[in-house]
C-alpha cells in the first residue's frame, strides 16, 4: 500500500495519540488529522489540523468523519483507569464501546479502515502468556469493555486491526503519568512505593506500539495483533529494573501482593502477550525493559 492518503488519529491528544502523530508525520505521503475531545491540540503540528471530537457523541463522530473523509482512523481514545471503569461503568462503555461502535459506523459509510487499541485485560489471567488464538474471559469491567469494542469491530464487516497491548509506558507532553513516570517521580523524591510482586506481564514502550500500528497501516493488515515489549515480568521487577536505570534507590521499592490494595476492579496476575505474530507479519522489533527505559530515558532529559 503505497499511499494511504488521509488518516485521522483519534484520542490525538494522549500518550499513545501523540506518538502515531510523531510517527506518521515522518512519513511524506499521509494527510492527517488529529482528534481529540479537549478543544485545543497539547501540541500544535504544522502539518496536521486538530479538530475536537467526543467520541461519546454520535454526532460529533458522524460530522467529524464527514468533514475528514478518512481511508485510516486509528482510534487511540479510551477510558483505561481500570478502578475507575469498575465503579463509573456508564461512562466506561460510552467511550470504550458506543465510541467504537459510532466510528465503525462512520468508517463504513466512507470506507475506511479502523485501527483499535484493546488490552490483555480481555484475558482472565490465569494461563498467559496468551496468543490472539486464545479464548478471551475478562474479569473487570474494564476488560468486559474492552472485549465488547473489539466484537463490534469483528462484526462490523469494516476492515479493521485490532491491537491487544499491556503496561504501556513513555513520554509525551501533557499526559497523566503512566506506571513508569509514577515509578520516576516517587523514586527521584525517596518515597518508599509499595509494588505488587504477583502480577506478570509485558511493560510496553509507547513508541514500539505505535511503530507496529503504523506498520499494520502501510502493510493493510486485518485482524488481531498482540504488540507488547520483550520481557514477560512481575511489575516488582520492573520497579528495579527502571531503578536501576535511573540510578534510584531500589531499597524504596517495596514488594507487596495485589490482594492487599483491594483494589475495586480485579486484575489478571498470570498475563503476558506472545507477540510472535506481529513480529513475523509485521516485523515488529519488541525493546527489552532495559531498552524501552533507556530510551524513556533520553526523552526525559530535556525536562530534567
Amino acid at each position: 500500500m503505497d499511499t494511504i492518503g488521509r488518516v485521522l488519529v483519534v484520542g490525538s491528544n494522549g500518550l499513545l495519540g501523540q506518538k502515531m502523530a510523531e510517527q506518521l508525520v515522518r512519513g511524506t505521503s499521509y494527510r492527517i488529522t488529529l482528534a481529540s475531545v479537549e478543544r485545543e491540540p497539547v501540541r500544535e503540528l504544522e502539518s496536521a489540523p486538530y479538530v475536537q471530537l467526543d467520541i461519546t457523541s454520535h454526532k460529533s463522530v458522524r460530522e467529524c468523519i464527514a468533514q475528514v473523509q478518512p481511508d485510516v482512523i486509528i482510534n487511540c481514545a479510551a477510558m483505561t483507569n481500570v478502578d475507575a471503569c469498575e465503579t463509573e461503568r456508564e461512562l466506561a462503555w460510552k467511550i470504550n464501546v458506543s465510541g467504537v461502535e459510532y466510528l465503525a459506523e462512520a468508517a463504513k459509510k466512507h470506507h475506511a479502515t479502523v485501527v483499535h487499541v484493546s488490552s490483555d485485560y480481555v484475558f482472565d489471567g490465569k494461563a498467559g502468556p496468551y496468543t490472539e488464538e486464545d479464548k478471551p474471559e475478562p474479569l473487570s469491567y474494564y476488560g468486559k469493555s474492552k472485549l465488547a469494542s473489539e466484537n463490534v469491530l469483528l462484526s462490523a464487516a469494516i476492515p479493521s486491526v485490532i491491537a491487544r497491548t499491556m503496561v504501556l509506558y513513555g513520554q509525551a507532553p501533557g499526559v497523566k503519568a503512566n506506571f513508569a513516570l509514577w515509578l520516576i517521580q516517587s523514586l527521584q523524591a525517596r518515597q518508599t512505593v509499595r509494588i505488587v510482586d504477583d502480577q506478570v506481564g509485558n511493560p510496553t514502550l509507547v513508541d514500539d506500539l505505535a511503530y507496529a500500528l503504523l506498520r499494520a497501516v502501510e502493510m493493510g493488515k486485518r485482524g488481531i495483533y498482540h504488540i507488547a515489549g520483550r520481557d514477560i515480568i512481575t511489575r516488582y521487577e520492573f520497579a528495579l529494573r527502571l531503578a536501576q536505570v535511573f540510578h534510584c534507590d531500589a531499597s524504596l521499592i517495596v514488594p507487596i501482593k495485589t490482594a492487599s490494595l483491594k483494589q475495586p476492579a480485579v486484575r489478571p496476575l498470570k498475563s503476558g502477550l506472545i507477540t510472535l505474530k506481529a513480529e513475523v507479519e509485521l516485523g515488529y522489533k519488541p525493546s527489552s525493559v532495559e531498552h524501552g527505559l533507556e530510551v524513556l530515558k533520553s526523552q526525559l532529559r530535556p525536562e530534567h
